[in-house]
């Protein structure tokens, strides 16, 4: 259009390396970060960045090379979110509960130039880089984290050290103050790149951007009311999704980053009456870490604390009793894909004057998109949008701007993913009467049983409402008359009993009896992944191992 212009007056790449420029002005000697003993403003992390940035590049890094970490929610995971792109790299964050071999096939693929390692991870690591070179690989250099709660918590080094290993807070003095930043010159161009979480055997590198992080981090900040200055309680592992972007969004708002190196229930009352958090995420094992603490490390709240929960939908009881205890919980509903949390179940004042079970039925839906993408709910063949009557599934599908840029080597999965314009989740869901998107289930845990569809998601529902049940998975077991019938697999509370009988009776009193389980198996944990997800890739294979049922076993009540 004639009068229009592009020019560096009005245009500049967006990326969240600008919100800590910002915070370490606005909010120079506010605390940034708090870890045991230490702590730092905005402007000493600011800074600390920066040096930190001036060292990578003097080593070498070049732009766009990668630079992987492994470590749990500690200052140095923070700080290499911000130093790491400062330096016009690409930051990798690795799953701590990886093994030697896949961190192996993680940084072989990744092509890493840099590995960062928490002091507890080193021999895992020494491993991983020990394998790289008996395969051929160049190995990358080291770098031990040495960043501690306290005195009493620290380790003997050994005395192997990996060749050419360095020390972080040495190597973040080698850096200069004068150092100008690598601002990327094309928006689009890659920030991070997050493996996906591990429910499948082989995880993919999904492709985040400098654009991209920046409008997630903005869109989790408003729809979690996060005001200036918020108090924000690690919970997250920041390695997964990079925090739901908040590792960069609490810095555009000047919070403060509470971090904590292992996550339990003691530790999380400590550090919100402590410290008067304001905020905190989890995965539904978190909430239940919080609502089955002993009486003795349950502490008063000091005040409202938010709670942004995804992965499965919080049932009936967690709700109610997460709410008593002071919390006010968020249902979000995402995937690495779309950086975390893609939809939000928004809170309307009306509904605080409903039944506890009215509420939940609410909180438990996936809700609607954020303001940096759109959903829907489709027929994967055809593409049609769904009738909002909440009984019609498709594929639940994602497009906008908080959408991979595409996986990392690996075009074909990238094309299959983004066909027909859209994100394809994979997982089924229906649209409400008010356009509020519900899961069902992922299309490949959804359960066909005498040609009815079984949502696990709806019987783990009831199975948690079972008062000696702590957690629930429902998988498919091959039957040899329904094709597949419900099994749970079922981790009792600490002190409690119950028998298979009793929870089969249980769900039949609040299902239809084909939706009830048909075998029950208590175990003392479930499998899971380092976010809380449980793997039911894993509990299928258990169910298949025990063989096919016989027998009706049950009606079509």
């Amino acid at each position: 259009m004639e009068g229009v212009v592009t020019s560096p007056a009005n245009y500049s790449p967006l990326t969240p390396i600008s919100f800590i420029e910002r915070s370490s002005l606005v909010y120079a000697d506010r605390t940034s970060l708090v870890y045991g003993r230490t702590s730092y403003t905005w402007r000493q992390t600011r800074d600390r960045c920066l040096l930190l940035a001036s060292a990578l590049s003097q080593l070498g890094l070049a732009r766009h090379n990668f630079v992987a970490v492994l470590a749990p929610n500690i200052p140095a995971l923070y700080e290499l979110h911000f130093a790491v792109p400062m330096a016009g790299a690409v930051l990798c964050t690795l799953n701590t509960r990886h093994d030697a071999s896949m961190i192996s096939h993680l940084l072989n693929h990744s092509e890493s130039e840099v590995l960062f390692v928490d002091y507890e991870l080193i021999e895992t690591a020494r491993e991983a880089l020990n394998l790289l070179s008996e395969n051929n690989f160049r190995p990358p250099l080291l770098v031990v984290i040495n960043q501690y709660d306290d005195e009493s918590s620290k380790i003997e080094r050994t005395t192997n050290d990996f060749p050419g290993e360095l020390d972080y807070e040495s190597l973040i003095q080698t850096g200069s103050m004068q150092f100008e930043i690598k601002w990327p010159k094309d928006e689009l161009e890659p920030i991070s790149l997050n493996y996906t979480s591990g429910t499948t055997s082989r995880p993919k590198g999904v492709i985040y951007t400098h654009r991209g992080a920046y409008l997630n981090s903005i869109a989790s900040v408003l729809l979690n009311d996060m005001t200036t200055m918020p108090v924000y309680l690690w919970t997250v592992p920041m390695f997964h999704c990079n925090g739901w972007c908040f590792s960069w969004g609490i810095a555009a708002q000047g919070g403060t980053n509470v971090c904590l190196r292992k996550v339990t229930a003691k530790g999380i009352f400590d550090s919100i009456t402590h410290y008067k958090v304001t905020h905190m995420g989890g995965a539904p094992t978190v909430l239940n870490m919080i609502i089955n603490a002993p009486v003795h490390e349950r502490k008063s709240l000091p005040g409202k604390v938010v709670v942004m929960t995804g992965a499965a939908p919080p049932v009936l009881h967690i709700i109610s009793r997460v709410e008593q205890l002071g919390f006010r919980l968020i249902h979000t509903y995402g995937l690495t894909e779309t950086y975390g949390p893609a939809t939000f179940c928004t809170w309307m004042p009306e509904w605080d004057e409903l039944c506890l079970e009215e509420r939940a039925k609410l909180k438990s839906r996936q809700g609607l998109e954020h303001l940096g993408l759109e959903v829907d709910v489709k027929d994967p063949v055809t593409m049609k949008s769904v009738p909002f009557d909440g009984k019609t599934m498709g594929e639940v599908m994602f497009r906008g701007n908080t959408v991979m840029a595409g996986y990392y080597k690996d075009a074909n999965a990238t094309s299959e993913a983004l066909a027909g314009g859209w994100f394809r989740s994979g997982d089924l869901g229906v649209r409400q009467s008010d356009g509020y998107v519900q899961l069902k289930d992922r299309s490949k845990d959804i359960i066909i049983s005498g040609g009815e569809n079984i949502s696990t998601i709806e019987v783990e529902g009831v199975i948690y409402g079972h008062p000696a049940v702590l957690e629930a998975a429902v998988v498919g077991r091959p039957d040899n008359y329904w094709g597949e019938t419900p099994c749970a697999f079922v981790k009792l509370k600490e002190g409690h009993d119950a028998t298979n009988e009793e929870v089969i009776r249980f769900c039949r009193e609040k299902l239809p009896h084909y939706m009830a389980p048909r075998t029950v198996v208590f175990e003392k944990e479930l499998p899971k992944t380092s976010t809380g997800k449980i793997q039911k890739f894993v509990l299928r294979e258990k169910a298949k191992a025990m063989g096919s049922l016989s027998g009706p076993g049950r009606s079509k009540m």
